[in-house]
């Protein structure tokens, strides 16, 4: 009640000032904003990070119901507006404001990404007969034990969701705790892994195994990977090189690195092929070929302080990932692939050998790149059940008018 009377009062002040506001803040008020068929779909992301992470599902849904998209960032409503979906700012949570987005846009299903939940925008999807679905919802135990203090807030609004799919088995837990209806929950998805889970293998090229890929790389790892994979083609003879800075732009310094070591190269930017001997991969757009072509892949990021950067996207394509010490960003995921054999750490003195011995293995480097896609695809879990909840919802909501 508190809050309702609150926000109530707050959402009367900024509507006598909206006159004044701009056309940002008239769409956080829902005095502008996009109109779409009702009946669809309304999709809520907080920004970049989770608009991208829901894009899979938002594919799905689109194909099948008109779908708005609302955001709290400039950023996350320009990527929507690119990928080609009405979006607007999310209305705030005053009670004028969101009755105002509902009746433009009319929807049958709101799908929330992650922990966007909000008191008046829950009751008024419900007393307008809306479905509610969290997606990746994840709740720590800090932000439980905050919660638990408001429970007059909280239990209303998860009691309200008819289908939440969680990131874990914790979150769950505290969430059923705080008052989600156990019927409401849907099967784990990691939607950061949904994307590269989509990827489909072709079939193996015959010299896929004679292609090593590193990925991303930054400054101090072009040389130590050049006298790596030198070292190791004298002992692998045919052994080919993509060299795939993270930030293109830097492909000049790479050349020269090249060309001090007298190492004959192709640059992609001038049209060469991952055919050549050494592939210098100085564009965007393209990791996905040399995905495809590599079996075993060097990440970067890891044999200098950057963290390391993602292995699911190697993992995606069947490759061997080889990786240095610093994973810090990485730790979870390097560890389960370590464990699992789809990934092998080394630093730079045993890297030559690793790339030998693995080139020269076929049978374990395809044991490698397998067992890698075989727990990034357990990790993303299966979308299609979690969809076809969606749209059944979608269906059973819509209003007869629509």
């Amino acid at each position: 009640m508190i809050w309702r009377g609150a926000s109530a009062l707050a959402g009367a002040a900024l509507g006598l000032a909206a006159p004044l506001a701009g056309a940002d803040w008239r769409e956080r008020l829902a005095l502008a904003g996009p109109r779409v068929a009702p009946g669809g779909i309304w999709l809520h992301a907080a920004s970049v990070g989770e608009l991208t992470s829901a894009r899979v599902l938002a594919e799905a849904l689109a194909r099948d119901f008109p779908l708005v998209v609302t955001t709290n960032s400039l950023t996350g409503r320009d990527l929507a507006r690119r990928l080609g979906y009405p979006c607007a700012l999310a209305p705030l949570d005053v009670p004028q404001a969101v009755a105002r987005f509902l009746d433009r846009v009319r929807p049958s299903v709101m799908v929330t990404v992650e922990n966007e939940l909000w008191p008046n925008r829950s009751a008024l999807a419900a007393a307008q007969g809306m479905a509610q679905v969290v997606v990746g919802a994840r709740l720590s135990e800090g932000s439980a034990a905050r919660w638990a203090r408001l429970p007059g807030l909280i239990g209303p609004m998860l009691r309200r969701i008819d289908a939440l799919s969680a990131q874990d088995g914790a979150s769950e837990a505290r969430l059923l705790a705080l008052g989600l209806r156990p019927e409401a929950l849907a099967g784990r998805l990691s939607l950061k892994l949904l994307a590269p889970a989509q990827t489909r293998p072709g079939p193996e090229p015959a010299d896929r195994g004679l292609v090593v890929l590193a990925a991303s790389t930054h400054a101090g790892e072009e040389a130590l990977v050049l006298d790596a994979w030198a070292a190791a083609r004298a002992t692998v003879p045919g052994l080919r090189l993509i060299l795939a800075p993270r930030h293109p732009e830097r492909g000049d310094a790479v050349a020269a690195l090249i060309a001090a070591r007298g190492l004959g190269f192709a640059r992609r930017s001038a049209g060469g092929t991952a055919a050549a001997e050494l592939l210098l991969a100085d564009t965007l757009g393209e990791m996905a070929g040399w995905y495809a072509a590599a079996g075993i892949c060097i990440t970067g990021g890891s044999f200098v302080d950057h963290g390391g950067h993602t292995p699911w996207e190697p993992a995606a394509w069947r490759c061997a990932i080889l990786h240095g010490p610093h994973v810090a960003n990485q730790a979870e995921a390097y560890a389960a692939l370590d464990g699992a054999g789809a990934a092998l750490g080394c630093d730079a003195a045993a890297l030559p050998g690793v790339l030998a011995e693995l080139a020269g293995d076929a049978a374990r480097r395809r044991g490698m790149g397998d067992a890698a896609r075989a727990l990034l695809l357990a990790r993303a879990g299966d979308p299609a059940p979690l969809l076809a909840r969606i749209r059944h919802l979608a269906q059973s909501r819509r209003h007869p008018d629509m």
